[in-house]
């Protein structure tokens, strides 16, 4: 079981084949390092120094994003819950969206300003409303990057302010906004908004302008995070969708922030230009019909929990082969449940693995409920 949820880990992360890696410092010239991947496959379509240990300012706010996202979906805390600033949330420097201690704010609100104005107060807030201080939200923190396996990320805050011990990488950043954007979707909800208001009906309204201006500048752009420090220099975090593809973007210690979009938009496009999402079979398609004896009722499809698709360089033609592998069911069986999976082949090489689930729910007859079952089929059978 561990072999094979690693082999599916790496599959997920390096599918083999496509042969789309550039390597071109002049693609992103003015950056310290940077690297683009496409968001579901974990491929690496471009990489500069990107296992470089550098401090990367507001970015570190996707990990807070991530807990934040995580506590609301776990149902711990709600969007309309009320927040009482502390002392310490509010003498934050830096960006901010000047909290007063002992102001009161939604969650909601507090999560518009850290991930549209990258408020440092509103983060701090949020730390110690989750945790009970900074200090331990940072643990946790740490412990979500040790659960993603990356091992050039460490933090001592929670707001990207500079500091020694503080610093990741582009790669790590990049995983990071995958695991946001995969697994976190409710963050398009705040990444989003180019342009909104806090305090709005008070007279300490409060204009919230995106950090990200790629947003409005560029078509489809619809997050993620911003940063910048004397020491991170401009860094961002990109993320856009077109053609059933969606492409991640990094880019860190620019010294100008209009060069440091202009980067990233040359990064995303190269994207675009060289490569493509083939998507195979659609979500929900049935893939397999399981029979069984002793159920109510005796078949169920197996069908795509989402689409099954492939990355391929932008003029690519190929073929694919397919194996099914079912897993050893136990019942009830509830319809979404994973039956199995589909892997993609292309020459031999695993290139793609898709879930399969159960169409609808499947329970166990009773041996009085077989019998009468088994009659119905016999005698019915018969005529």
């Amino acid at each position: 079981m561990k072999k094979s949820l690693l082999l599916l880990i790496i599959i997920l992360l390096f599918p083999i084949g496509i042969q789309v890696h550039a390597q071109d410092d002049q693609l992103i010239p003015n950056s310290v390092s940077g690297v683009l991947i496409e968001s579901t496959s974990g491929k690496i379509l471009f990489e500069k120094e990107k296992e470089k240990e550098v401090s990367v300012a507001s970015l570190t706010k996707m990990v807070v994003q991530i807990i934040i996202l995580e506590e609301i979906e776990s149902g711990n805390i709600k969007w309309d819950d009320i927040v009482t600033v502390s002392r310490n949330a509010s003498g934050m420097g830096g960006s901010q969206i000047y909290l007063e201690e002992g102001e009161k704010m939604s969650v909601k609100d507090l999560m518009k300003g850290i991930s549209v104005a990258s408020g440092n107060d509103a983060t701090v807030a949020m730390a110690e409303y989750i945790s009970g201080s900074e200090e331990k939200f940072v643990q946790r923190m740490n412990t979500i990057i040790k659960k993603l396996g990356l091992k050039h990320t460490h933090f001592v805050n929670c707001t990207g302010l500079d500091e020694d011990n503080h610093y990741s990488s582009a790669y790590d950043m990049a995983l990071i906004a995958r695991e946001l954007v995969l697994n976190h979707p409710d963050i398009f909800t705040f990444s989003s908004i180019y342009e909104d208001y806090l305090r709005k009906d008070t007279d300490r309204k409060f204009w919230l302008v995106n950090t990200n201006k790629l947003i409005s500048q560029y078509d489809g752009v619809d997050g993620l995070k911003t940063g910048h420090t004397d020491n991170a220099g401009y860094c961002l975090a990109a993320t856009i969708q077109k053609n059933g593809m969606r492409l991640i973007g990094i880019v860190l210690g620019e010294q100008d922030s209009k060069v440091r979009n202009q980067e990233t938009i040359s990064l995303l496009e190269y994207g675009f230009q060289n490569v493509k999402m083939n998507i195979l079979k659609k979500k929900g398609d049935s893939i397999k019909t399981l029979y069984f004896d002793d159920t109510s009722p005796r078949k169920v499809n197996g069908v795509l929990k989402d689409d099954l698709s492939v990355l391929e360089n932008i003029d690519a033609n190929d073929k694919y082969t397919y194996d099914i592998e079912l897993d050893k069911i136990s019942f009830p069986l509830k319809a979404g449940d994973i039956v199995g999976k589909i892997r993609v082949k292309r020459n031999h090489d695993i290139v793609s693995v898709g879930k399969l689930v159960s169409s609808s729910n499947v329970s166990r007859l009773s041996f009085l409920s077989l019998f009468f079952d088994n009659f119905f089929h016999f005698f019915f059978g018969i005529f």
